[in-house]
């Protein structure tokens, strides 16, 4: 009975902290990501241009760029932290690198979506490539970055799905 009562506790722990990282319409997705995307974007624009940051403006030679809270993905990120912790038999120090190594591979992938539609913003195919950027692509990154941390770590839970088979275990009169 200790074993189920510390494995309901963790449970229900990692639960709570799902809903407590996605309060505030994600705030504290979009108060570190936002400056974080806005200062590497700058960066990597230096290397070729002279950029000028204004809050969460980003001004080139010849183009302004907005990074609104679609261009950081928030949701995205907070999609692959709902998978992270949702995902049951994960010991802490490895669910903690699996969210570093999941968040690390989507940041990149997002800056590098940023800087090619910066590349072809002034297009005529701009804002049909964005719009797919946009719905489908962060889509794929996310799918794509679930997928390989399900094989390079080999996670064999599925997220939501076992801990309420867990919990159904515990309270079915039948043990399995």
């Amino acid at each position: 009975m200790e074993k189920d009562s510390k494995e309901i506790l963790e449970l229900f722990a990692r639960y709570i902290i799902i809903i407590l990282a996605g309060l505030g319409n994600l705030y504290i997705f979009y108060k570190i990501l936002t400056p974080l995307t806005i200062k590497v974007l700058a960066i990597l624009f230096s290397l070729f241009s002279n950029p000028v940051v204004f809050e969460n403006f980003i001004s080139l030679e010849n183009i302004l760029i907005e990074i609104v809270p679609a261009c950081v993905a928030g949701s995205a990120f907070y999609l692959l932290f709902i998978l992270v912790f949702s995902t049951a038999k994960i010991n802490p120090k490895k669910r903690l690198k699996i969210l570093g190594v999941s968040f690390l591979t989507l940041f990149i992938l997002n800056i590098l979506r940023i800087i090619l539609l910066v590349l072809i913003s002034n297009e005529p195919y701009f804002p049909t490539v964005h719009w797919v950027f946009w719905h489908l692509i962060s889509t794929i990154f996310v799918v794509g970055i679930w997928i390989k941390l399900i094989y390079t770590y080999d996670l064999k839970g599925i997220p939501i799905y076992s801990d309420l088979k867990h919990l159904i275990s515990l309270i079915s009169p039948i043990k399995r």
